[in-house]
């Protein structure tokens, strides 16, 4: 299996490889000269989110940080999960907010932050709560929140060229026909390379997940805690689920999707104990998943892998 490293490399290379390529095709064939603005404001517009990136997360999940006497069970967790990972420990904090949830942002290992909303602490026992907080120093110790920046500049610059040419440029040049074939061509571009940007952030969860185990947790504490975490989320007023949609790339699962991912996860709990233990993981093991194209389309169109084959991969490492 490749790593994540190398796979967000080839990624990154193929996404700006297609931009190289439709810059290229478009100063040779049209002569714009307005492109290089939107280069430029868009290059802005990644160095605001590198530097403002972390503030705006706090700003939006009310983040507040909580010291060692405040929170000692939750500092002892990220600290040993930290020392384990061999990277610094992060801050700290807690979001008030009953949706259940971990996320980790920053602009590096150095500037790392670990969260969990008010509803999580409420939810996980121990051993849950440490797999997902493992899941999360381990985005930290791949580095893959600043990869994912960089990734989506790239669909970002495709729909800015797509839209000048097909509203602005085209229609008022002597080859507007051209400028529009061109515009259509970006927008094209901008869908495939957005797939390849989703592609990115599901095998960094993917990843994310077997670090946590690498850090000592076990398979079953981490597929319990993504049930829970499914179920908790299904629980939740939807008003609320609905104002956590603009930073559900960054939780341990999309709980906008919660509803559906619990009827098919409810078939993995055979005991109907409300987690999933080693036992219930053999049985999964052996099973051949068989997803319907709607789901299939669905991930395809998501930020997180389908919770079953997510946890069907858990079930398979030894």
């Amino acid at each position: 299996m490749f790593s994540l490293h190398l796979r967000m490399f080839l990624l990154l290379a193929v996404l700006f490889a297609i931009i190289y390529a439709v810059m290229t095709v478009v100063g040779v064939a049209m002569g714009i000269q307005s492109f290089t603005f939107y280069l430029i404001l868009s290059l802005a517009f990644m160095a605001v989110q590198y530097f403002l990136g972390p503030k705006l997360v706090e700003w939006t999940m009310r983040v507040r940080y909580v010291s060692e006497s405040e929170a000692p069970g939750l500092h002892r967790m990220v600290g040993e999960l930290a020392r384990k990972a061999g990277i610094p420990k992060p801050r700290v904090g807690v979001a008030p907010m009953p949706l259940p949830n971990a996320f980790a942002f920053g602009r590096g290992v150095s500037d790392g932050r670990v969260c969990v909303t008010q509803g999580i602490m409420n939810l996980l026992d121990e051993g849950e709560l440490q797999a997902v907080l493992g899941h999360e120093i381990s985005h930290l110790k791949n580095r893959d929140v600043l990869t994912i920046t960089l990734l989506s500049v790239i669909p970002m610059l495709l729909y800015r060229l797509a839209w000048h040419l097909l509203f602005y440029g085209g229609g008022r040049r002597r080859n507007g026909g051209q400028a529009a074939l061109i515009g259509l061509a970006a927008f094209l571009f901008y869908f495939i390379t957005n797939l390849l940007v989703l592609y990115a952030s599901r095998i960094r969860e993917y990843f994310a997940d077997r670090g946590s185990l690498a850090l000592g947790n076990s398979a079953s504490a981490m597929a319990s805690a993504l049930y829970k975490l499914v179920y908790g989320s299904a629980r939740t007023d939807r008003e609320l689920v609905r104002d956590a949609e603009g930073l559900k790339a960054f939780f341990v699962n999309d709980p906008s999707r919660a509803h559906s991912e619990l009827r098919e996860l409810s078939q993995l709990d055979l005991d109907r104990s409300g987690t999933i233990d080693s036992a219930e993981l053999s049985v999964l093991r052996s099973r051949t998943l068989r997803l319907t194209f709607s789901d299939k389309l669905m991930e395809l169109l998501s930020t997180h892998p389908n919770m079953l084959k997510r946890i069907k991969a858990l079930s398979d490492i030894r």
